[in-house]
């Protein structure tokens, strides 16, 4: 397999894994000036048009692309794990808090309306919150890292952010470290009051300058009563270590509504999934929905297209995180973590392995057997029904 000349400085051996040799082979092949005879991956835009094809067979309605496949509950857990690790280097040595910010329900039009807005307005809103009152209260200013969360446990629509914020911060002239309290990072209730002025103050400001497609008259009518409700926030203990906050944090950045460890069973066109009753104590139970209205409920809850649910601010801001990460340890006396050496090639199930600490290959039913490969299945160079020629040399 051939790849060209950036994919393959980026992934020196990926020419040789079968996720490129036999998952996404061109359909043709061509020889080089050598005489040597080579194939090419398939193009994008062939994924996408089989992808468009299987959606309009399939009666969805509701717009998708190749990019919601990052939604997918199985596929993602590799691409987590790897994300969590990255994350170590930004941790610091001190206490961290998590604080959920949750809105009423009457601001939920806004949401089904104009999404990439609405949450774009929730993050800021959230974020502004926490760096504007530890600011007040500390007189520092704190790092968080932001994550949108759209459901609830029966995958109903919930729109929230959870964050996870350093206890303190670098202080405003940036020349020492301010703690918080070691049970006690900020009050709630100054949090919520807060949260909801902005919030609502930036959704005011989109209404008047018409970046929402929502009539302004009901829009207005919204906030009026979102206004007179309580926005519930909620801070809670710090967490045992960083190790914890990341792997707190890893469930909600690679996948969204529900795992596959939940969906109990699929018969007759009705789905069965376990969730947790919180009314009940946290008590397990079971819910059954057609096929339709699960598939219908999960899609409320695939984020726009190139939008980031994962989002940095504070000291951890993309524009400013290395300097004021160095700055911080050098404050709180912190070695800087080690520099990482180049990466030794690995394949994804040393890599699965040594991240997640599970076997890939392990037989799912007796856990005593491991999948062998026997043989290689030939290559097919017939062009498959759904997808066009390869655009590629």
């Amino acid at each position: 397999m051939a790849l060209p000349n950036s994919l393959a400085r980026k992934y020196p051996n990926a020419a040789e894994e079968w996720v490129w040799y036999w998952a996404f082979p061109a359909t043709r092949t061509y020889v080089d000036a050598t005489g040597r005879r080579f194939r090419h991956h398939l193009h994008q835009t062939v994924l996408q048009r089989a992808f468009k094809d299987a959606l309009r067979l399939s009666g969805v309605a509701k717009a998708a692309s190749c990019h919601t496949l990052r939604h997918c509950p199985k596929c993602q857990s590799l691409d987590q794990a790897l994300w969590v690790e990255a994350q170590i280097h930004d941790l610091l040595p001190v206490l961290y808090f998590h604080e959920v910010f949750t809105l009423p329900p009457c601001l939920h039009p806004f949401f089904r309306r104009d999404p990439t807005i609405a949450y774009a307005l929730l993050f800021e809103a959230a974020a502004k919150t926490v760096v504007d009152v530890c600011r007040t209260h500390l007189g520092a200013t704190p790092g968080l890292i932001a994550v949108l969360h759209t459901w609830n446990q029966q995958l109903g629509y919930l729109p929230h952010i959870h964050c996870i914020s350093t206890g303190g911060g670098l202080s405003l002239d940036g020349t020492q470290w301010i703690a918080s309290r070691p049970r006690f990072f900020l009050p709630v209730r100054k949090l919520s009051v807060v949260f909801r002025g902005k919030l609502l103050e930036a959704f005011g400001v989109a209404l008047a300058q018409g970046r929402l497609r929502i009539r302004e008259a009901a829009g207005r009518f919204l906030l009026r009563r979102a206004a007179i409700q309580k926005f519930v926030v909620y801070s809670k203990p710090p967490m045992a270590g960083p190790e914890q906050v990341l792997r707190y944090l890893g469930r909600y950045t690679h996948r969204i509504a529900i795992s596959n460890e939940r969906i109990f069973a699929y018969d007759n066109g009705k789905v069965t999934f376990r969730y947790k009753n919180r009314r009940h104590g946290g008590r397990t139970e079971t819910r059954t929905l057609s096929g339709v209205e699960f598939i219908r409920r999960f899609l409320r809850h695939v984020v726009p297209r190139r939008f980031v649910r994962v989002r940095h601010f504070g000291l951890l801001a993309n524009g400013i995180k290395v300097h004021r990460l160095a700055l911080a340890r050098e404050l709180l006396d912190a070695p800087a973590p080690p520099t990482p050496s180049p990466p030794r090639h690995e394949s994804w199930e040393e890599t699965y392995r040594r991240l997640v600490g599970k076997d890939p290959l392990l037989c799912p039913h007796c856990h005593i057997g491991h999948l062998v490969v026997v043989g290689d299945i030939p290559r097919s160079l017939a062009t498959p029904r759904m997808a066009s020629p390869s655009r590629s040399p």
